[in-house]
């Protein structure tokens, strides 16, 4: 029988790569809610380890961890720490 990998094994294993990270970021941009961003950017930071991104981004596992809850409210600086941690960089284009 053929054995399959899960939703989140494939998701975790195609946001390692930052091309995909940044469609997968910028596809959640695109639907212009906040939480969905949140969620998008905690799911590339998993993907590259949370110990690793933390200590990449200067912060401590914890602190990434509530930054990036489901409840959480980074900062600024916070969220282009984990961008920059995970290999990737916000740019603007015009609407």
């Amino acid at each position: 029988m053929r054995t399959y990998r899960s939703h989140a094994d494939y998701l975790n294993k195609a946001l390692k790569d930052p091309k995909e990270a940044a469609r997968y970021l910028n596809a959640a941009m695109e639907e212009n809610d906040s939480s969905l961003i949140l969620v998008a950017l905690a799911q590339v930071a998993q993907a590259h380890g949370i110990s690793r991104t933390a200590k990449r981004a200067s912060m401590s596992r914890a602190g990434l961890y509530k930054s990036l809850s489901k409840n959480g409210n980074p900062e600024f600086k916070t969220f282009m720490s984990v961008l920059s941690a995970s290999g990737l960089q916000m740019s603007f284009k015009p609407a």
